[in-house]
């Protein structure tokens, strides 16, 4: 079997498709704040006039509502062409299958993606906004597992620079499983705050568990004595403070606080560019704690496969690793 080889524009390619996925979720997240996601009532024109020729720009001064949920179809519609990009790169480059499916997968979704948000306009259903924004924050954390996917060290570890096999416990394994799992949870309950305007007590509540199982992640990662783990529950510590900070002034520009003064003004400026980044960086933790699971199931498959080569060749570690090198997880 033939082991994939790295390629650095594939995976430079890649992550940049997922920076591209920022643009319709910064100005999806804006369309929500500002209640401008019916701002056109047809799709997939704008007004009865060409997405692509309408004059979006225009609408800056005059029209903000239109200007944010033209900008975001706009964007929706460049990173269908990354997509699309993707896929064939990938084609191109690639010889894991399952890699390659998943590029289709990425596409398949983006697709899929850009019909909801049409049907969320032409039905005028507040659900489907809720969904859209919820596929949105699985698009991107997919898009940047097909990063890591395609990144050198994934591709070129192998047991002989992993010493510490036995330190990837089941229960990290579970854990780094069920993190992503109550994040994507969590996200659709705010969602369902900016959309209905219910359930805060139980965002609240599951803030308190995410952070619970961050925490947990977190040391478990730690103790694994795994630099590329290390560096990833690092990454989702930061954004898990990032947000819960977020997530505290936006509960204050929207309820005020008393002790300080402060009153809210709804949809002041400082409140729409809270509740936004708070949107934004929730798909971040996403990100970031499926970026986790992706290196702890690496490291956790390479540990069985080491041990069950080593018992059925009577391989030492050594002979082990340039087995598995050879190909055999690729």
């Amino acid at each position: 079997m033939t082991p994939q080889a790295f390629n650095r524009w594939l995976h430079r390619y890649a992550v940049l498709t997922a920076a591209v996925a920022l643009l319709p979720i910064g100005m999806g997240a804006l369309v929500t704040t500002l209640g401008a996601g019916m701002a056109f009532l047809d799709w997939p024109t704008s007004d009865g006039q060409n997405m692509f020729l309408y004059p979006w720009l225009s609408d800056f001064r005059t029209h903000p509502d239109k200007f944010v949920e033209h900008g975001h179809r706009l964007a929706g519609s460049l990173i269908g062409l990354f997509s699309i990009g993707l896929v064939a790169w990938t084609l191109r480059v690639e010889s894991r299958v399952w890699v390659r499916r998943l590029a289709f997968g990425i596409l398949f979704a983006v697709i899929g993606q850009g019909l909801l948000g049409g049907f969320r306009v032409i039905a005028d259903a507040q659900l489907a906004a809720l969904f859209h924004g919820a596929c949105a924050s699985l698009i991107f954390s997919t898009i940047g597992f097909f990063a890591l996917a395609t990144s050198r060290r994934w591709i070129e570890i192998s047991s002989n620079q992993y010493d510490q096999a036995s330190v990837i416990s089941s229960s990290l394994a579970k854990l780094a499983v069920v993190t992503p799992i109550a994040m994507l949870g969590q996200s659709v309950v705010g969602g369902f705050i900016r959309h209905f305007g219910g359930g805060l007590h139980e965002h609240l509540a599951g803030a308190i568990v995410v952070t619970g199982l961050c925490i947990a992640t977190f040391v478990a990662c730690w103790r694994s004595r795994q630099t590329w783990l290390r560096s990833a529950a690092l990454g989702l510590v930061a954004v898990l403070v990032a947000q819960l900070s977020l997530g505290a002034g936006a509960w204050v520009t929207r309820f005020g606080f008393p002790p300080a003064g402060y009153v809210a003004v709804q949809q002041a400026p400082e409140q729409i560019v809270i509740r936004s980044l708070h949107t934004v960086v929730a798909m971040f933790a996403l990100l970031a704690s499926v970026q986790v699971a992706g290196r702890v199931l690496r490291l956790r498959g390479i540990e069985v496969q080491s041990k069950s080569v080593q018992n059925s060749a009577g391989l030492n570690s050594r002979e082990v690793g340039a087995t598995l090198a050879g190909g055999a997880l690729s």
